[in-house]
């Protein structure tokens, strides 16, 4: 038995503190990258088993992750191909040079996918271990050999005696990564990185409860006697951590609604609601790429940290960080992406700028536009349903993809504040002929809510016109895009001011009250509210109109609410207090009667009224002036 000393052939003596410290993103890496290569050699054998290159019995391919805390000691083992000791002196002690590599290189034709690409990944382990041995024995006819290593570039390697073809990569953890030696931190790694790798991985054994064979209890029948059934007992069988088949790898005909919901929870064990459908990602051309998208409810918040879409390659997890491979508004989207095409670092952390990526990001994205494209023209009705769900979603794609924007400019629905919808084109052409100014633009009039705009609303549509519903957190951003891209258009929210200028006409309504009156009262009611907020305008309305009311400009408050949610250059307005018009109908005989009234407490007590009375109305009424007011209404009462 021959044995050999060497050093492992590297370009500088510190290749493992920099393995260690800096070439992977997480110490957790590790397990991620052993089991991929053990993953790898047992699909070699496989594929050479199929050529008719080997012709031994296969036999169970189960990768083994074997704890020891007591050792304290990792090991993954595999019954694949195996090494020979000029195998391991060329993958191993040379850096840099890859076994998948060589294998793709030689087997071109080859459907099976390999994994490890990068040449580095075995030595990971030094991350964790401050050992490593390597017991292997190759499928062919050579002596098996054991390879040690303490974490420096000297190693030892000899022939040894192994039982079965395959490796065995034993790690000693190190005394400063003993979390390694717990049985829960190691299965919860497999759960996260290896759950869809497509060999059967082994982590001990679980208990699991079953109707036993020989043991019986009595029950009652129901009918007042006893029957006889199996006992549940508790057994223990093999843990076997993955699912080797997930249902991206499936064909769409084969799986039903049912299978996608179920792959979804798995996917997602803590979420518990439904997904509202999903599109299936199979592409060979001129990239491969196969996923499952679901579009899961997005109501009022948006939170692409929550559930992420997670990145695999070739069944192996990568990241769920997927900046860069699906467009930003897609990051709403959960799911799955596997795809060999995304290129990766050594860790398989990080996604670098490539073509191939930019490739995917627009095909997925094209895909996306074309399921609900074809939704909206296949079954409107079920579209509209989900509308509430996924409008943010679309909203968002269409102010950061101006490609989507385009397609979804076809499908986008226009919500009525009495619950209708309508695609943009019809919605306008229903509108244009009450709803078109002075200036010959379209007003679009909405309301974000409908219960603290009711009264507006109501106004509103007593002159016919119709009210949208627009109560997204991406409103104020959105309304903007739509101005720009529908042409002579604007959108006022119906609150921005008095009804009969929300859209303005030619005609104008005569005024009651002469202009010196209205420069004499002006101050009288300035004197009763707030300068800072408020600004005093008189108006000449209809004299069955509100006597007072309270208006927002609609450009300062949509701003304001931009800046609150994008911040940078538009920080000006949100740091600028709320402001708004306290507008004073000069037809009213309330606001007659205030300049009229002689006394000078009684009118200042009947302005305070008409100001609250505004004020109340749009929910800016509160605490002590509240209680304030309920007061002085009873006294006036009495």
């Amino acid at each position: 038995m021959t044995k050999t000393n060497g050093n492992i052939n590297v370009q500088t003596e510190n290749i493992f503190p920099v393995i260690k410290k800096f070439l992977y993103s997480d110490h957790e890496i590790f397990l991620r990258e052993l089991v991929s290569n053990a993953i790898d050699a047992t699909q070699k054998l496989r594929t050479l088993s199929a050529r008719g290159e080997f012709q031994g019995e296969l036999g169970d391919l189960t990768v083994e992750v074997i704890l020891d805390s007591k050792k304290k000691t990792l090991t993954v083992s595999d019954r694949g191909i195996g090494m020979t000791a000029d195998e391991v002196e060329k993958y191993i002690n040379q850096i840099a040079f890859s076994g998948a590599s060589d294998f793709l290189a030689k087997y071109k034709d080859v459907q099976e996918n390999l994994i490890g690409h990068f040449g580095l990944g075995f030595y990971s382990a030094f991350m964790v271990a401050d050992k490593v041995e390597i017991r292997t024995q190759s499928y062919k006819d050579a002596p098996a050999m054991h390879w040690t290593c303490d974490g420096s570039p000297a190693f030892t390697m000899e022939e040894c005696k192994k039982k079965e073809r395959g490796t065995d990569i034993i790690l000693h953890i190190a005394d400063d990564c003993k979390e390694f030696l717990e049985e829960q931190q190691i299965l919860q790694l497999l759960r996260k990185y290896c759950r869809f790798m497509p060999v059967p991985i082994r982590f001990g054994d679980e208990s699991v409860w079953v109707d036993s064979d020989t043991e019986f209890e009595e029950v009652d029948d129901g009918n007042g006697g006893k029957t006889k059934k199996p006992k549940r007992v508790e057994k223990k069988q093999p843990r076997i951590v993955n699912n080797t088949e997930p249902a991206w790898k499936k064909t769409p005909a084969s799986l039903t609604d049912d299978d996608y919901k179920k792959f979804y929870h798995e996917l997602y064990p803590m979420n518990f609601e439904e997904p509202l459908f999903q599109i299936h990602l199979n592409v060979d051309y001129p990239f491969n790429l196969t996923g499952i998208l679901y579009f899961p409810k997005v109501r009022k918040t948006i939170d692409p940290n929550r559930n992420k879409i997670q990145l695999y390659c070739n069944q192996v997890f990568v990241t769920d960080s997927v900046e860069g491979v699906v467009p930003e508004y897609l990051m709403l989207l959960h799911g799955v992406l596997d795809s060999p095409d995304i290129p990766l670092n050594v860790s398989r952390s990080y996604l670098q700028s490539d073509s191939n990526v930019k490739k995917i990001s627009t095909h997925i994205s094209k895909k996306v536009a074309d399921k609900l494209e074809e939704m909206f023209k296949s079954d409107r009705e079920d579209f509209e349903k989900k509308w509430d769900d996924i409008k943010i979603f679309v909203e968002y794609g269409m102010l950061t993809d101006e490609k989507f924007c385009e397609r979804a400019m076809k499908f986008y629905l226009l919500k009525g504040s009495d619950g209708s919808f309508s695609p943009l084109d019809a919605y306008r052409e229903k509108i244009a002929p009450l709803q078109t100014d002075k200036d010959k633009i379209v007003c679009y009039l909405y309301a974000n809510d409908l219960d603290e705009q009711h009264a507006y609303v109501a106004k509103a549509k007593a002159k016919g016109y119709d009210v949208l519903l627009m109560d997204s957190v991406l409103t104020p951003h959105f309304i903007n895009l739509l101005e720009q891209k529908l042409d002579k258009s604007r959108f006022v929210r119906v609150d921005s001011d008095v009804v009969e200028k929300l859209i303005p006409h030619e005609d104008n309504i005569p005024e009651k009250m002469s202009k010196e009156d209205q420069e004499k009262l002006k101050p009288i009611i300035e004197g009763e509210v707030d300068k800072q907020r408020f600004t005093v305008i008189m108006e000449s309305l209809e004299s069955d109109d509100q006597p007072m009311l309270i208006t927002q400009s609609e450009f300062m408050r949509r701003y304001r609410e931009m800046a609150q949610t994008s911040g940078g250059g538009m920080s000006f307005y949100g740091e600028m207090p709320e402001s708004y018009n306290l507008v004073v109908n000069v037809n009213h005989p309330l606001v007659a009667a205030v300049l009229a009234e002689a006394d000078a407490g009684k009118q200042k007590r009947l302005v305070h009224q008409l100001t609250d009375l505004a004020l109340l109305s749009n929910g800016l009424l509160k605490g002590e002036s509240l209680t304030q007011f309920v007061q002085r209404s009873l006294d006036m009462i009495n």
